[in-house]
């Protein structure tokens, strides 16, 4: 697997991952924080990974080679 995401857009994917689980705890609504857990993990397991399957399907690369 190559990785597709730039320094940056790593930084940024983590930052916003962390908010989006603070969210899921902030939030008691079923639905709402459920999909704020969802997403806040997507973006925390692309940043480990380097990796975004969007970009990829997209053709899109943030990493500079």
């Amino acid at each position: 697997m190559q990785k597709n995401e730039s320094k940056i857009d790593r930084i940024i994917r983590i930052v916003l991952g962390l908010v989006f689980l603070l969210l899921a705890f902030r939030f008691t609504a079923d639905g709402l924080s459920l999909a704020f857990y969802i997403l806040g993990v997507i973006m925390l397991v692309t940043t480990i990974t380097g990796f975004c399957a969007l970009y990829k399907i997209f053709g899109i690369s943030t990493n500079k080679k």
